[in-house]
């Protein structure tokens, strides 16, 4: 049986970890480099590092940055924001991480997926996919540029596009539940591990240790990632493995 995994995420703006609600209202949370030196001694099972205004801001991810973060970590590393490109992707990953995260740019040139899986393999390519619902559509709607801009793809069916071009996993973010630490999204969850045959990861809404439950449980999720609670110290990955485990999901 495969164990579900916890990971914090440090969304970075000008070289400082922040987090805000519903994408908006972002207020410090630290240094990125002692908070994954800190999440490796906790137990994570991974680390998430999102340059949350790359995208937006039209600029590369801080490769100085990623650099000094993986060189406190033993687990493995995700980064994200500002990746268009082969040439990005080998940049990212030569400054140490382990996977490379897709969003805006997967969006704008599907092909950039298929490259990245074809030269490093899916193992290393994430697409992330921030949804919100749109009662218009009757389903969650795909955005762009850290969530500011619509596109006309229901998240199911981009989920299962980029699967099929080369993603080895979704990073699914509910853009209504962020930051509101009152439960993961489940049926957005659901749908979308329903719909790919990849490890999806939920993200957006933590607020407890009963809500990773639900999302392994209910949302069928592979692995759950939460910031603000671990930053702030609301509660531990320790604490969260240790409820879940005494609830009989598999941990590491």
């Amino acid at each position: 049986m495969l164990t579900k995994r916890i990971i914090p995420c440090l969304d970075v703006k000008d070289g400082r970890v922040v987090k805000g609600i519903q994408f908006v209202g972002l207020r410090d949370a630290g240094d990125p480099v002692e908070l994954a030196t800190f999440y490796d001694r906790e137990g994570a099972d991974e680390l998430v590092f999102l340059d949350i205004s790359a995208s937006h801001e039209g600029r590369q991810t801080m490769v100085d940055v990623v650099r000094n973060v993986a060189a406190t970590l033993a687990i493995p590393f995700t980064v994200g924001g500002g990746i268009n490109s082969l040439e990005d992707m080998k940049r990212i990953l030569r400054a140490g991480a382990d996977k490379v995260s897709l969003n805006t740019a997967a969006l704008l040139n599907p092909e950039v997926i298929t490259e990245g899986a074809n030269y490093f393999g899916s193992q290393c390519i994430v697409v992330a996919i921030d949804a919100k619902y749109d009662e218009g559509l009757g389903s969650w709607r795909v955005f762009t540029h850290g969530g500011r801009n619509a596109t006309d793809w229901e998240v199911t069916a981009w989920a299962k596009e980029a699967v099929l071009r080369g993603a080895g996993e979704i990073l699914l973010t509910s853009m209504d539940s962020d930051g509101e630490k009152s439960g993961f999204n489940l049926a957005l969850t659901k749908a979308v591990s329903s719909a790919v045959s990849v490890p999806v990861i939920a993200s957006g809404g933590a607020g407890s240790a009963d809500h990773f439950y639900d999302a392994f449980e209910e949302g069928k999720a592979d692995a759950a990632l939460a910031a603000s609670i671990f930053h702030y110290k609301e509660t531990s990955v320790a604490e969260v493995k240790s409820y879940l485990k005494a609830r009989g999901v598999a941990v590491r």
